[in-house]
């Protein structure tokens, strides 16, 4: 039933939100975004591993998933998706079937009327993992990828930290693939300032992903300026709001690989105006 006041929305999609959330905060921003809005149903949550590169090496997709459960005990949603550990390490490093690769094939083979998206932001460890145990998978939902770029020579966090498993993920001719590259993701700026005020003035659910803003580690080589961006919220356009004023082109198919749908622009305005009156209403309603 939908509450007084509100108007009538319906679901228009199942989504398994993949990253590595022991990193970057955004990830988490966007996850609370995800499980906020009633358009789209967050079935399940997978865990990804962090690069070395910034210090730690062992345990990160676990500890990732353990914040994850976190934010999905904060939110206390009418839908409670469980939260699934990924591999510890890059494709090729040995087996990386996981309980998160495991609950991508089985939320892909579960017969719904609702399309699935997985909405990866992160490395694309457990989506390769997920594909070379289930190839049928792939004809049933749409990998929406928060990385790569539109220069095939720039460093790229994401595809960068397991280029294997992008390559035999995007290399595939039969999975729908839409991208938000570096390009796009970077233009999501918000300000450090902006990102205080706003998060850490929405509840408690804001003031909690602020505080992952506050602890985050970051090792000496990264120096801060004014400016943070909320990369990975760009699929919340796809699952739980429209595209429609955004821009996107199609690659032309590769020998071996399908057409891609490439987000070369996003309407940063609605995306993050929904974002805060979200967290605004979750805050109006727990306190009622």
């Amino acid at each position: 039933m939908t509450p007084r006041g509100q108007l009538p929305v319906a679901e228009q999609c199942r989504v398994v939100v993949d990253n590595d959330w022991a990193g970057d905060p955004d990830g988490l921003v966007a996850l609370a975004h995800h499980l906020l809005s009633p358009t789209n149903r967050v079935t399940a949550v997978t865990s990804s591993f962090l690069d070395p590169v910034f210090g730690e090496v062992d345990g990160t997709a676990a500890r990732g998933a353990a914040m994850a459960q976190e934010l999905v005990d904060l939110v206390d949603g009418p839908w409670r998706p469980a939260v699934h550990v990924g591999c510890e390490a890059a494709t090729g490093s040995g087996d990386t079937r996981s309980a998160a690769s495991e609950a991508i094939v089985a939320e892909a083979r579960r017969d719904d009327d609702l399309p699935l998206f997985l909405v990866c932001a992160g490395p694309l460890t457990n989506v390769a993992a997920a594909l070379e145990a289930a190839p049928d998978i792939a004809a049933r939902l749409t990998l929406v990828w928060v990385g790569g770029s539109l220069d095939a020579g720039a460093y790229e966090y994401n595809r960068d930290t397991d280029p294997r498993a992008a390559e035999l993920v995007l290399g595939r001719s039969d999975l729908a693939v839409w991208q938000f590259p570096l390009e796009t993701y970077r233009r999501c700026a918000y300000s450090v300032a902006e990102l205080e005020h706003d998060l850490g003035g929405s509840g408690r659910l804001g003031a909690w992903l602020w505080t992952r803003f506050l602890e985050l580690p970051l090792p000496d080589w990264i120096t801060l300026g004014g400016v943070w961006p909320l990369g990975d919220s760009p699929p919340v356009l796809v699952t739980a709001l429209g595209d429609e004023s955004s821009t996107w082109t199609t690659t032309e198919a590769e020998p071996g690989s399908a057409a891609r749908r490439v987000y070369t622009d996003v309407d940063v305005r609605l995306l993050f105006g929904d974002m805060l009156a979200r967290l605004r209403r979750h805050e109006r309603q727990r306190a009622g």
